[in-house]
């Protein structure tokens, strides 16, 4: 599984950043469900996507792969959303090749990247006669992993520019807040033993040295279980 050379314990700050992606082979290769209902993807790109991202995050013994968990899923609502549409985006130029350290540097929206990428790799591989979802497991890591090194141009975006998007991606909606489309019944926080994002604490604050038990719990679940808490010694106005 890619977690297992990665570290679940740093895996949201240390994989997206890694040098190099690797992968544990597995017994058998897992075909996944078409992606339906789709708000952003057409069943080329949602093929291509569900392939490479179980790729990144193949289902083993640690745990469940990333289709299982529903990244291809979040993947497609984020794009088709606010964040795809570059809502938040500094869009005005100069468009030029910056920095390591001066981040993303193109005019594409992140629905645009992932759109103009996609129709590259399958244009790519059209030429061979291939398509990504149909090759083998080592055929699309060595693939991904061709991406990951750049070099190629997919539609104007530099190959290693939508590896770097689509791993960082994938690794958010692994691990995100299944309110956000992906991590499928909270799969990945019983994977790591989290208990969610839901922060009311308040009986618990302090108690120490006591064992902290409790299924995970979406942030969108909050409403039908918050209470509010009033101190005795808080003031109602001030």
């Amino acid at each position: 599984m890619f977690l297992k050379t990665a570290g679940t314990a740093s895996v949201v700050s240390g994989v997206v950043a890694a040098a190099a992606f690797d992968i544990a082979p597995v017994a058998e290769k897992a075909v996944a469900p078409p992606l339906s209902g789709t708000l952003f993807f057409n069943p080329q790109e949602a093929a291509i996507i569900q392939a490479a991202c179980e790729r990144l995050i193949p289902h083993d013994d640690l745990g469940p792969g990333a289709n299982e968990a529903g990244v291809p899923n979040y993947l497609d609502k984020q794009l088709a959303g606010a964040w795809g549409a570059g809502e938040r985006l500094y869009r005005s130029g100069p468009w030029q090749v910056g920095t390591p350290s001066q981040g993303y540097q193109l005019p594409f929206t992140p629905a645009e990247l992932f759109r103009n990428a996609l129709r590259g790799i399958a244009a790519d591989l059209k030429q061979q006669g291939k398509e990504f979802p149909a090759l083998s497991d080592d055929e699309q890591d060595a693939y991904l992993k061709a991406l990951q090194a750049g070099g190629k141009d997919l539609n104007g975006v530099p190959a290693n520019v939508f590896f770097q998007t689509l791993l960082a991606m994938t690794v958010e909606g692994y691990f995100s807040d299944p309110a956000y489309g992906g991590n499928k019944d909270m799969l990945a926080w019983k994977m790591i033993g989290f208990p969610g994002a839901y922060a009311n604490y308040f009986d618990l604050v302090d108690k120490h040295g006591v064992k902290f038990t409790r299924a995970p719990l979406s942030i969108a679940d909050a409403p039908a279980v918050a209470h509010f808490h009033q101190g005795p010694d808080i003031p109602a106005k001030l």
